[in-house]
């Protein structure tokens, strides 16, 4: 089994808080994995310690087997929609051409004009291209931050809550097109949300996480009231709360 991301009792400490503590777990090439938890669980903090922002504590993180810093050209990074810039007075196809020549060209040639919109058109966005990314929707502006990302080939795509700020239509269209897009590209994926719904139904793996590793595997068998409990009740504390989700076999 070829391993895109191992990460081996990995802790960190910010400000002498925990944010993670003792995190290990392997992802192979190709899967689409979810990150599930609470606010201030450290989703984001893993995320970025993934892409070499924040170091780690203890432990480790290896890409393809080697240190992150090897790789970094390798993952490409989306972050919450509702942190992104709209106001850059730019249109579609500039945003993601940015993503391929690392800085803002307003002068496009006809070859890069092409791999920008085989783009977009692989996202079902080729008719936003020319739109002025003040006029996009938050669904609409996720797509296109999604083609910059992709547009570079990673191999691995990192999604920082991406249907948050967005509508429940253009939701079901953006957890489509990543799931397929994970599946026709063999891209590995990883996707922080709090949508277990979203998780189970488009993820072959789950991490559910609070501060620490509540559970690591297959996606089918993560949603289990325990485990929910233990992820999103206080630590410690479950007040005997039921998520009233379809019983899932631990076995």
């Amino acid at each position: 089994m070829d391993v895109a991301l191992k990460v081996d009792s990995l802790s960190v400490y910010l400000n002498k808080l925990h944010i993670l503590r003792d995190l290990s777990f392997e992802l192979p090439v190709g899967e689409y994995m979810a990150i599930v938890g609470p606010n201030g669980s450290g989703k984001t903090t893993l995320l970025k310690t993934v892409l070499g922002l924040i170091s780690a504590t203890d432990g480790r993180i290896k890409v393809f087997g080697n240190d992150i810093s090897e790789h970094n050209s390798k993952i490409s990074y989306v972050p919450q929609v509702k942190t992104l810039d709209r106001t850059f007075p730019a249109q579609s196809i500039e945003l993601v051409l940015s993503g391929l020549n690392k800085k803002w060209s307003f002068s496009i040639s006809k070859t890069e004009k092409k791999l920008a919109y085989e783009m977009l058109e692989k996202l079902s966005a080729s008719h936003l291209a020319d739109k002025q990314l003040n006029k996009l929707s938050g669904g609409e502006l996720q797509r296109v931050y999604l083609a910059r990302c992709l547009i570079t080939n990673p191999s691995i795509l990192l999604l920082d809550e991406p249907a948050t700020g967005i509508d429940l239509v253009c939701e079901k269209s953006v957890n489509h097109i990543i799931a397929e897009y994970n599946k026709n590209f063999n891209t590995t994926i990883i996707m922080v949300t709090h949508d277990w719904s979203a998780a189970y139904h488009h993820t072959s793996y789950t991490l559910l996480l609070n501060k620490q590793q509540v559970y690591f595997g297959p996606s089918d068998k993560a949603f289990t009231d325990l485990n929910l409990q233990r992820t999103f009740s206080h630590m410690g504390h479950d007040h005997g709360i039921k998520f009233g989700l379809k019983e899932i076999s631990n076995a």
